[in-house]
């Protein structure tokens, strides 16, 4: 016999009402980490951190080495660009195809757009 099975025996021969059922507030890890990345907002940053680390293979050695993923804000890419050249190449030939491989990539919840700077 088990100590909890003892115990409750032991009760019900006292005639002793039954203590309330232990309501178990423990949660799991898995269950808690989540939410807590949620609500610090790392979530996105580990999502800025996963597209910053694919850059390279998304636009190609030259782009990459000419330009740098700056933040990922509201599902906004900015990306900094070293040559005003480089910049228009990027901002009118070259976008619709990066923004279409970052949402096949990423999803188009996490990435909406792209914005190209200067610096």
């Amino acid at each position: 016999m088990t100590p909890a099975q003892r115990a409750a025996v032991i009760q019900e021969w006292r005639g002793l009402p039954q203590p309330p059922a232990a309501s178990h507030r423990c949660k799991s890890t898995a269950e808690l980490l989540p939410a807590l990345m949620q609500k610090l907002g790392l979530k996105e940053r580990l999502r800025e951190t996963e597209v910053i680390g694919a850059w390279c293979s998304i636009v190609g050695d030259f782009i990459a080495a000419h330009s740098a993923p700056a933040t990922l804000r509201d599902g906004i890419l900015y990306v900094r660009v070293l040559q005003p050249a480089l910049h228009y190449e990027l901002e009118r030939v070259a976008k619709p195809r990066i923004l279409q491989k970052l949402k096949q990539r990423f999803g188009g919840k996490t990435i909406r757009d792209v914005r190209f700077r200067l610096g």
